[in-house]
């Protein structure tokens, strides 16, 4: 497995404090072979690999100069596995790792269980029965209070107990209800400073109380819908600055408008499969002694 750097082109001045740390995979082997939500429906074979390599380094460089990454090598055979989100959920040295729901996917997971066991984890798995996708459906609030864990499309609802029995950390269920929206982070994005970003269609009445609830109507940021179709939500935060696919100006201008700088990213290559910036992450712990800067 690589942890090799990559070298930095035009690096872009970003708003952050302490770097935190991710775990990336290269779209060398990346392909939409198969279908497996709407998205991919009508782009079986329809990427670039060179637009979809040059689009995932331009994402690297902005993230490199705020963060800490990782490489995990891509593997023959799994064209997703550049969408490292889906690979588990950690914190504090702890990883959850993920049970595919679709049988394309599941090649994936002994590549990634190998990875966090190298660098030392500590791994948990739920059962093979209890499909679960990682951080894809699985987002801690910002002050880490709170994990909010979606289920209804790719995990079961059941998952959500290992979860919370993880981290011992209170565990909201969210029902995902439109098959665009198959993962929380294509449709739910916990911000820095209380913020959330979210989009209320996706979600059924309860789940959309459950957040309303939580976070107070100011700090509330709706997405229409075709923000949220180029996938908004699915952005990286880290402290003051949000790493996005290219977004209306409106929101832009919202986001900045309470303190946010937003890194717009042409990710659209990454989209035909049903992706953008949060999806080609995976946040790790920087208290794990094996990933020091």
């Amino acid at each position: 497995m690589s942890t090799q750097t990559i070298e930095l082109s035009q690096p872009i001045p970003l708003v952050v404090s302490p770097k935190s740390a991710y775990l990336m995979c290269s779209p060398r082997l990346y392909d939409v072979t198969y279908v497996i939500n709407p998205w991919m429906t009508d782009n079986l074979h329809a990427t670039s690999r060179q637009r979809a390599l040059a689009q995932w380094q331009r994402l690297y460089n902005a993230l490199e100069e705020i963060a800490e990454i990782q490489l995990i090598d891509p593997q023959p055979g799994s064209p997703d596995m550049v969408f490292t989100a889906n690979a588990g959920l950690e914190r504090d040295g702890i990883v959850v790792l993920s049970h595919f729901f679709h049988p394309e996917r599941q090649a994936e997971e002994p590549y990634f269980k190998q990875w966090f066991q190298l660098f030392g984890y500590a791994v948990i798995e739920v059962p093979r029965e209890t499909p679960f996708e990682g951080e894809g459906d699985a987002l801690f609030s910002a002050a880490g209070s709170r994990l909010w864990a979606g289920y209804g499309m790719r995990t079961a609802k059941e998952s959500h107990r290992y979860l919370e029995r993880a981290w011992n950390v209170e565990t909201v269920s969210l029902h995902l209800v439109d098959p665009r929206f198959y993962h929380l982070d294509t449709c739910f994005a916990p911000l820095s400073n209380g913020y959330v970003m979210y989009y209320p269609v996706a979600f059924d009445a309860v789940s959309i109380a459950q957040i309303e609830n939580f976070y107070p109507s100011h700090k509330r940021i709706i997405v229409s819908e075709a923000d949220a179709t180029r996938f908004a939500c699915n952005a990286i935060n880290i402290d003051r600055t949000v790493l996005i696919n290219n977004v209306s100006r409106e929101l832009s201008e919202r986001l900045n408008a309470v303190g946010f700088k937003v890194v717009s990213l042409d990710l659209s290559e990454f989209l035909k499969a049903g992706g953008a910036a949060k999806c080609l992450v995976m946040k790790l712990s920087k208290s794990n002694p094996n990933l020091a800067g």
